[in-house]
C-alpha cells in the first residue's frame, strides 16, 4: 500500500448503495479546513477554530451557493479520534449523487479518495491500536456470529496484544543480559543465569504453543466450523442439506450417485457458523466423474472438523455396526445418522436410539432435525467457551507463534549445548521478531500493505 501520511483521505464509511442515512469520513492534517470549504453550519459565526471536538453540527453542503443536501458533521480533533487525526464524518441523506457529490466537494479542496483500509492503518501507525487490534477491527465488520464477534471483540480489547507483549518484555529482558555479556566477551563475564534462561525460555514457548494450539479453534469459529455430511450413495446426504438450511439447494434424486461434486453452505446454529458439505455417495465406481467426486469427498472428510456419517436405518444390525466401524476409521469426531427413521419398525427404532453415537432422523421429513443441531453445538465446543481464554484466529499469527516457538527451541537446545552467547543472541532476536510481527512492533512494509488492503474502503 503506497500512501503519504500527511494526505488528507476521504471516503465513505457506509455501504455505496441507496440509504436513508451514509456516512462520510474524513482524515487528515486538512480534513477539518476541506469539510468547512463545502460545509456551512447553521450556527452563526462557527468556524474551524472554535468548533468542539466530539460535537454534531447542524448545517448545508453546498457547491458554490448550489445547495447539495443538509448534513450533521461531527468533528474529531487529533489526536483523540479513530485514526489520531484530525478527522471529520459527515451524515448525509444515502443517496448515491449525494454521495459522490460531496466526495467530488472534498477531492476539489484538498482530499484525495482514501484506499482500502487506510483509516485504519492510520490508526496503527499513530498508536491508537496495534496490528493485531487493527486485524481485529476488520473482524469485528466481517463478523456473521455470535462466536465471531466474541472472538473479534476480545482481540480488539487489547487481550491478545497484551499477552504477546509480556512474553516479548521478558525475552527483551534477559536478550539484554546476553547482549550485555558480548560487550564483555573478553573477561568470560555470565551475567544471564543459564538455568533461569531455560527455565524462562520454556516457560514463554508453553504459552506460546498453547497460543498457537487455539488456532484450530479459532479458525473454526473465524470460518465455520466444517461439517462434512458423508456417506453411500441415496443415503439421504442431499436431503439432509435442504433439511437443514431449509431451502432446495441440492438436487435430490432416486437415481444412486446424483451428486457428484461437493456442495458448501454456511449456517449459523445458536449464534455457531457451521460450513456443511455435502459429498458424492462414497462407493467403487468405474465411472471418471463420480471417481473424482468420491476422492473428493475423502479429501473433505479428512479436513473436516465433524462427520454426519449417513446410512438408511432399515438396515439390519449387523450393517449398523459396520457403519459406525467406517465412520469411526476416518479418526475425527463423528456422528452416525440413521435416516428414514420415520418408517422402520419401533423395535428398530428403539435399537438404533440404544447404540452409540447414533441419531436416528428422516432428512425428508425433517425428524430429529433439532437433535442434530443440538448434537453439532455440543462437538464444535464453542459454546463452552465463555471467551475468558486468548484464542487465535488469525492465520498469519498463528504463522508467527510457530515460527517464534521454533526459534525458541534453538534456544533451549544451544543452552543445553552450552553454545556461546553470540549464537544464543541470534535466536532470541528471532523470537523476538516474530512475536513483534503479531502486534506491529516489527513490521515490514509488504506486510502492512497485504494486511490492510484486504480492508473495505472506508475503514
Amino acid at each position: 500500500m503506497q500512501t503519504t501520511h500527511t494526505d488528507t483521505i476521504a471516503a465513505p464509511a457506509t455501504a455505496q448503495s441507496i440509504a436513508a442515512i451514509a456516512l462520510i469520513r474524513v482524515s487528515g492534517p486538512a480534513a477539518i479546513s476541506s469539510v468547512f470549504n463545502i460545509f456551512k453550519p447553521l450556527k452563526k459565526g462557527l468556524t474551524t477554530h472554535t468548533i468542539e471536538s466530539h460535537k454534531a453540527y447542524f448545517g448545508n453542503i453546498n457547491d458554490s451557493d448550489k445547495p447539495i443536501d443538509e448534513v450533521l458533521v461531527t468533528f474529531f480533533k487529533g489526536p483523540n479520534s479513530f485514526t489520531g487525526e484530525d478527522t471529520a464524518e459527515i451524515s448525509c441523506h444515502g443517496s448515491l449523487f449525494i454521495q459522490n457529490e460531496v466526495l467530488r466537494l472534498l477531492m476539489n479542496h484538498g482530499a484525495r479518495l482514501a484506499q482500502p483500509g487506510e483509516f485504519t492503518m492510520r490508526a496503527f501507525m499513530n498508536g491508537r491500536m496495534d496490528l493485531s487490534q487493527a486485524e481485529a477491527v476488520a473482524d469485528v465488520i466481517a463478523s456473521t456470529s455470535a462466536a465471531q464477534h466474541r472472538l473479534a471483540i476480545q482481540q480488539l480489547k487489547g487481550g491478545f496484544s497484551k499477552e504477546i507483549a509480556r512474553l516479548r518484555q521478558e525475552l527483551i529482558d534477559f536478550a539484554a543480559l546476553i547482549e550485555l555479556e558480548l560487550d564483555f566477551g573478553e573477561e568470560d563475564v555470565e551475567f544471564a543465569d543459564r538455568t533461569r534462561l531455560t527455565n524462562l525460555v520454556t516457560d514463554i514457548k508453553q504459552a506460546v504453543d498453547s497460543l498457537a494450539q487455539s488456532f484450530a479453534y479459532g479458525n473454526a469459529i473465524k470460518n465455520g466450523v466444517p461439517v462434512v455430511i458423508a456417506g453411500k450413495p441415496n443415503a439421504g446426504k442431499s436431503t439432509l442439506l435442504n433439511a437443514l438450511l431449509n431451502e432446495e439447494r441440492a438436487i435430490v434424486s432416486d437415481i444412486a450417485g446424483t451428486t457428484r461434486d461437493t456442495i458448501e453452505e454456511v449456517m449459523v446454529i445458536d449464534g455457531i457458523s457451521f460450513r456443511f458439505v455435502d459429498t458424492a455417495g462414497l462407493r467403487h465406481t468405474t465411472d471418471t466423474i463420480e471417481m473424482i467426486g468420491v476422492e473428493r469427498s475423502y479429501q473433505k472428510i479428512k479436513n473436516a472438523a465433524i462427520l454426519l456419517y449417513m446410512f438408511d436405518a432399515g438396515s439390519d444390525a449387523t450393517t449398523l455396526a459396520e457403519e459406525q466401524a467406517i465412520a469411526q476409521g476416518f479418526g475425527i469426531p463423528y456422528v452416525l445418522l440413521a435416516n428414514k427413521s420415520d418408517v422402520v419398525a419401533p423395535e428398530v427404532l428403539q435399537h438404533i436410539e440404544q447404540h452409540n453415537n447414533t441419531i436416528p432422523i428422516s432428512a425428508k421429513n425433517n425428524y430429529g432435525i433439532k437433535v442434530l443441531k443440538e448434537r453439532l453445538i455440543q462437538l464444535s465446543g464453542i459454546a463452552e467457551n465463555t471467551g475468558s481464554e486468548l484464542v487465535v484466529t488469525n492465520l498469519r499469527h498463528y504463522e508467527a507463534l510457530k515460527n517464534a516457538s521454533a526459534a525458541l527451541d534453538k534456544v533451549n537446545t544451544g543452552i543445553a549445548n552450552r553454545t556461546s552467547g553470540d549464537f544464543l543472541a541470534i535466536d532470541l532476536r528471532q523470537a523476538l521478531y516474530h512475536l513483534g510481527e503479531i502486534t506491529g512492533a516489527i513490521s515490514p512494509e509488504d506486510i502492512l500493505g497485504s494486511i490492510f488492503s484486504r480492508f473495505c474502503i472506508g475503514k
